[in-house]
């Protein structure tokens, strides 16, 4: 195997299963968190959510275009072309809705009560995530409808023009309306969000620097020392989203430009869209002392039972 694929096959091999260990770890956590106490806290249910959304987007994508690295072809027919893009396009548009709205939410949980209408909008905010979760679902699903029509298994011959060659499956849009629809509609609600989460991330900074200012004015309860450190928590995430959501952009404008996109360059681009997945459940549980304290109990728990059965054993010899 050339020393090039190897490399890039390793390197994907090593994004998914990060990315799906560490997702698959804030899932469990939050699940247990859940179990032990009576609510989960609108931040901490978007996390979880996020969570699952980038667990999805990595064993869609991620999984299959590890495998067509590495040389298996003929992955999917045309019918799992269809469910599997379609999915992934939820999925990746989920990602970006998800982050804007725990960067949103958590701006309106730390704000100062200007008014009755704010005070009001704060006491609703834990029956507003669920309509919430329901509208982006519904949101994404109807933009991102075009997948499913246009996917097909790739075909033996060359890649037809305005067609998006993603390896294991194929995006064929026919013609350029198509196409141009097709992007415009998703660069728009891409753009839109991430507009919405860096203003909400914005005024977040600006109330940390507050805060950093008058800390023994405003830290009078542990709740409030809690709420800006999940602040800043979502900053983090906000930043890490828009580093590769940048990088993810500046190839795709480079790929629009070029009449043939080099192999490596369409490689890269997946690569970088797919690392805010990877690295994002990470960072949660670097942050996040609800979910380190968590896995230190589960590991804290799995020692002893080991401990145990190692005392059970050694009283039978």
């Amino acid at each position: 195997m050339d020393l090039c694929i190897t490399i890039k096959g390793v390197s994907f091999l090593l994004q998914t299963g990060l990315g799906i260990m560490g997702n698959v770890l804030v899932l469990a956590a939050y699940s247990h968190i859940a179990f032990a106490e009576p609510r989960l806290q609108p931040v901490d249910r978007i996390m979880a959510h996020l969570a699952f959304a980038n667990l999805m987007l990595l064993l869609t994508r991620g999984v299959p275009q590890t495998m067509t690295v590495f040389g298996m072809r003929h992955l999917l027919d045309d019918a799992g072309c269809k469910v599997v893009i379609y999915a992934y396009r939820i999925s990746r548009a989920l990602s970006v809705c998800l982050t804007c709205m725990l960067s949103v939410f958590q701006a309106l949980t730390i704000a100062p009560a200007a008014g009755p209408q704010l005070v009001k909008l704060k006491a609703r905010l834990p029956q507003l995530v669920v309509p919430t979760f329901v509208g982006l679902w519904l949101l994404n699903m109807a933009v991102c409808i075009a997948a499913p029509f246009f996917s097909i298994a790739p075909r033996n011959g060359t890649v037809p023009a305005f067609t998006l060659n993603l390896g294991f499956c194929h995006v064929d849009f026919r013609d350029n309306l198509s196409y141009v629809i097709n992007g415009a509609a998703v660069s728009g609600r891409d753009f839109a969000f991430v507009g919405l989460l860096l203003g909400s991330s914005g005024y977040i900074l600006v109330l940390l620097h507050k805060h950093s200012k008058q800390v023994r004015a405003i830290r009078r309860s542990q709740g409030s020392s809690m709420e800006m450190r999940a602040a800043k928590t979502v900053v983090m995430l906000v930043v890490l989203y828009a580093v590769f959501f940048g990088i993810d952009n500046v190839i795709w404008i480079y790929m629009l430009t070029v009449a043939q996109v080099p192999g490596v360059v369409a490689d890269m681009r997946v690569f970088f869209s797919s690392c805010y997945a990877t690295l994002s459940p990470f960072l949660m549980i670097s942050s996040n002392k609800k979910l380190k304290e968590r896995m230190v109990c589960a590991a804290g728990e799995h020692k002893q039972e080991s401990a145990e059965e190692s005392t059970d054993k050694s009283n039978l010899k």
